[in-house]
């Protein structure tokens, strides 16, 4: 519906005469619809301003949550690498796994590998 055309439907409003009663009601009823009309789609369009807003807000959390996980996971990255170049460095070293397969340093010796490098175990 155009904007202003409230305005305009005045000029179709009959003038109360006593044996115009049901125009007059059917008027009331039409300006009543009108106004619960009017309120329904305010409330509508602050609804949907407020979900836009919600997703605004949850678009900004998640981003900010993804940054975190992404400098993280960057973190641990490089621990890996750092780890994986002490191990490198420990095999030729560690005299008790000379000739041992990669397999037996992560199978089910797991343990023994743990005894040949000197890190305290702390009680869990």
């Amino acid at each position: 519906m155009a904007q202003g055309s409230d305005n305009n439907d005045s000029s179709y409003t009959k003038s109360p005469s006593p044996g115009n009663k049901q125009g007059s009601s059917d008027d009331v009823r039409k300006v009543m619809r009108r106004e619960k009309n009017r309120i329904a789609a305010q409330k509508s369009r602050m609804r949907q301003t407020q979900k836009a807003d919600n997703l605004h807000l949850e678009s900004e959390n998640l981003e900010k949550e993804n940054a975190a996980l992404r400098k993280e996971v960057k973190r641990l990255t490089e621990e890996a690498k750092y780890l994986t170049t002490v191990l490198s460095n420990h095999e030729p070293l560690c005299t008790g796994l000379s000739g041992a397969s990669t397999d037996l340093l992560y199978g089910a010796h797991h343990g023994a590998f743990h005894q040949h490098i000197s890190v305290p175990h702390y009680p869990h």
